[in-house]
């Protein structure tokens, strides 16, 4: 336990009194030699050795909005919801992200596809994500969110446009961070590509939908406008014909959808 000295009158410690303005204290020793000649001259100084060596450079202004730079291949943009080739939602509603957040800025409630009608998915295995916000008044764009996902639903895109005119419209939805389905893919919910697990899709072995899909969502959502993408992605053309007719699809094997 160090020995510290109370200030005595005049401002003097116990130890000896107190060290003359510009000068050090008796134990000090200073390790870097004292500048002399030009050096003391410019010493003052030679902090705005940085300051002038920037004034003489020329002046980059990116003329923003009106000129648009492109981001970093990594950057840390909007957040996005991905989906697997069928169309399947890669979000399991774990909430792994929203506690891995450090700012508190999503909130996850997951819910059981076994509670869908009639077999159907929103994600592989038995969660699905029902609700998902992110309040983008609170992200802090650190990425520890997508370092916590465990099916890499969740990814950030190079979006940086994120304001608004209300706190209220910064709070997006599931359906805003939702990836566009793609040519081919059938929108959820549907049932699993038939003989597969979850295990399968993480993999990558799925990679499109199946006809057992399609027919299921023409017989449950025969206005779906996916599916005559789908119906071509699968195999069975684009012809629009009846729930009826779509109940007995073509073997799924020839459709070559499922990579081994």
């Amino acid at each position: 336990m160090s020995d510290r000295s109370t200030p005595g009158p005049g401002g003097t410690t116990g130890s000896g009194s107190t060290p003359e303005p510009g000068t050090t204290s008796p134990g000090y020793q200073q390790l870097r030699p004292k500048p002399t000649g030009v050096r003391e001259l410019v010493a003052p100084v030679a902090g705005f050795g940085v300051t002038f060596s920037s004034m003489f450079r020329p002046t980059v202004t990116e003329q923003y909005p009106f000129e648009k730079v492109p981001t970093k291949p990594r950057y840390h943009g909007r957040h996005q919801l991905n989906r697997y080739a069928d169309g399947l939602e890669k979000c399991i509603g774990c909430e792994l992200c929203a506690w891995a957040c450090p700012a508190d800025a999503i909130y996850v409630e997951g819910a059981s596809n076994a509670e869908l009608p009639d077999g159907g998915h929103r994600s592989p295995g038995e969660r699905y994500g029902s609700v998902y916000q992110i309040n983008y008044l609170r992200c802090i764009f650190c990425g520890l969110c997508i370092e916590a996902c465990p099916t890499r639903a969740l990814t950030m895109t190079n979006e940086y446009e994120l304001t608004g005119p209300t706190r209220e419209g910064l709070i997006w939805e599931k359906e805003d961070l939702l990836a566009p389905l793609r040519d081919g893919m059938l929108a959820a919910p549907h049932p699993m590509v038939p003989g597969t697990e979850d295990t399968q899709y993480y993999r990558g072995e799925v990679t499109g939908p199946t006809p057992e899909q399609v027919a299921w969502v023409a017989e449950h959502r025969p206005d779906d406008p996916t599916l005559d993408a789908a119906r071509a992605a699968a195999g069975q053309g684009t012809s629009t014909s009846s729930s009826t007719d779509t109940a007995t699809p073509a073997p799924a094997t020839a459709t070559g959808t499922v990579r081994s």
